[in-house]
């Protein structure tokens, strides 16, 4: 039994290590954790969670003493592991897996791999190109936003595996996107250059980490809410000093205002 209640803990600290990894917010990594040690049999199991760690202790008179302490650091979201381990620990609460069948289960889940490359530029182009429209440019400036974000993704697919820092990575990509931009304005295609750049960075927004961190404020998870809210303003703060510097360039190169 005491074996069995130390896996349950091992199990319930790695969905919750793929839920915080994942970009899931903190009462739901709590939430998960308990609901699995509590489907598994342990009584005594607490959970603190913050935006990067996760501490769980358990142990009583009738049970065995457990601690674990496991640092995430800050990552993308991945929303379709987030649904399939939410999905696992409600199979778990009705008892429709055994210890060995919910490990297994959740080594497939962290191995689920990313979309393709190509459909993850070809919806970076889309979807640059749809907030361009829907910011007000017209369908040339959403032509020219489409390029841009198709070129931005491909930057950033190529360095994806590079040990870049978050602040370069974002920087760069936004100084890519507005130059890309600012070229093909010049050239005659599009009308509106605000928009087509408001269009074509907004692959690099935060907007996952934003609203997470509001819930997680929202929830009373200050610390952790903080952290994230930190993490967005940060990365928004980068695309901004790339755009800047683009415009920066552009106008001590030529003179000119665009």
């Amino acid at each position: 039994m005491k074996q069995d209640h130390s896996e349950a803990l091992e199990i319930a600290v790695y969905a919750g290590n793929i839920l915080l990894q994942s970009g899931a917010e903190i009462f739901r990594v709590e939430e998960t954790i308990d609901r699995i040690t509590s489907a598994y049999g342990v009584e005594s199991c607490n959970s603190f969670v913050l935006s990067s760690g996760i501490f769980t202790t358990a142990g009583s008179q009738r049970e065995e003493y457990f601690a674990k302490v496991k640092h995430i650091p800050l990552s993308g979201a991945r929303l379709d592991k987030v649904e399939a381990v939410n999905q696992l620990s409600r199979e778990i609460s009705r008892g429709e897996h055994t210890l060995e069948e919910a490990r297994r289960r959740l080594e497939e889940i962290d191995a689920m791999p990313k979309k393709s490359a190509r459909s993850r530029i070809l919806a970076s182009g889309v979807g640059s190109g749809c907030f361009c429209l829907l910011f007000g440019g017209s369908l040339p400036d959403c032509f020219v936003s489409f390029w841009a974000g198709l070129l931005l993704y491909c930057y950033l697919y190529g360095i994806e595996n590079r040990s870049l820092s978050k602040i370069t990575s974002t920087i760069g990509g936004s100084a890519l996107a507005t130059l890309v931009s600012v070229v093909l304005f010049r050239l005659g295609l599009g009308a509106n250059l605000n928009q087509i750049v408001i269009g074509s960075i907004i692959p690099l927004l935060p907007g996952v980490s934003f609203t997470t961190a509001i819930r997680d404020i929202a929830d009373g998870d200050y610390i952790a809410g903080s952290v994230r809210m930190l993490d967005a303003m940060l990365v928004s703060l980068c695309i901004v000093a790339g755009v800047m510097l683009v415009y920066t360039l552009y106008h001590r190169l030529t003179g000119g205002f665009l």
